[in-house]
């Protein structure tokens, strides 16, 4: 179905083997990434599948979260329908990609909505051998899935690393929206503070760069300006009710957006922007997050947890 393929697109390098036969993986291959294990487990359903099959979801148990590869050319079988009731049975968090989609052609649409249909959860379509899909669906589904292992995988994959940022910057930003919304003045500042620390730290992490909680701060300071400057205009709106809440948490939240972003920046310049440098591009990106309304309830949206948004579109 093309698991080793995938597992060696995401390593950069030949970690599993690859051949034309099926069940060409007789055992449990794993890479090493960082905090985490990438397994590529003997496929189900193959030759001596049932053996291997059991091997396989062994390993599974083990795993924060496996991604099911299946055939998408030669269409869901029986037995990838029982191996996915199965790993839900388990309670394995699951991530379904739908492989070679490169073979499928016009028929990719009816292909999607049969294996979805059949398996009630939305798939992942990708081809591993073309890469196509990998890094702008798969990835970040994973991630939305995990979210703590963006970290782990921009700073192990360092291609995608701007991508992990996003997922941490938008989840960071919609938390402070909420935050920001408390009605009672200064109660939501200390929290705010601390997820725009644990962000800096968490994109710092994503870089490779060692970052203590201090430094941190300092970083914010400069980018932002001292905590009364950052958090004056914001606070003030509390004190119109109801509307001015709802405005209190977008000035939050974009507050926070437009912070993730700076220190994206700085750390791809490898910390050689200026703090005038910091502060212009602070200012630009807040201004035009706070301009568009309909951008900021887009990104809260986005921001939500994917099973909230599932309850509410039922």
């Amino acid at each position: 179905s093309g698991k080793s393929t995938l597992i060696n697109l995401l390593s950069g390098k030949q970690v599993s083997p690859v051949t034309a036969v099926p069940g060409t993986t007789k055992k449990v291959v794993s890479q090493r990434l960082g905090p985490f294990t990438l397994i590529d487990t003997p496929g189900f359903g193959e030759v001596n599948g049932v053996e291997r099959g059991e091997t396989a979801l062994a390993a599974m148990r083990e795993a924060d979260l496996a991604v099911l590869v299946f055939d998408g050319a030669a269409g869901l079988r029986r037995e990838d329908y029982e191996l996915y009731q199965r790993l839900r049975a388990e309670k394995i968090p699951l991530v379904v990609a739908l492989n070679k989609i490169d073979l499928i052609g016009r028929d990719l649409s009816l292909v999607v909505s049969d294996a979805q249909s059949k398996l009630g959860v939305s798939v992942v379509p990708i081809s591993a051998k073309k890469g196509t899909n990998v890094a702008t669906l798969l990835l970040p589904r994973i991630v939305e899935m995990r979210p703590a292992l963006a970290v782990a995988l921009g700073r192990e994959l360092p291609f995608h690393r701007r991508r992990m940022t996003r997922s941490v910057i938008r989840n960071a930003s919609t938390l402070n929206f909420f935050i920001g919304m408390e009605p009672i003045p200064l109660l939501d500042v200390p929290l705010l503070l601390a997820s725009q620390v644990r962000l800096t730290l968490r994109i710092a992490a994503i870089y490779g760069e060692e970052m203590g909680t201090a430094r941190a701060k300092e970083l914010l300071s400069t980018i932002g300006g001292g905590i009364l400057l950052r958090f004056a205009t914001q606070q003030a709106l509390k004190f119109l009710p109801g509307p001015g809440w709802i405005i209190s948490g977008s000035v939050a939240g974009a507050g926070t957006w437009a912070m993730g972003q700076v220190a994206v920046a700085y750390f791809e310049s490898r910390r050689r922007l200026s703090a005038a440098e910091m502060r212009e591009l602070y200012g630009r990106v807040r201004s035009t997050r706070l301009r568009n309304p309909l951008i900021v309830l887009l990104h809260i949206i986005r921001g939500l947890p994917r099973v909230v948004r599932d309850r509410l579109r039922g």
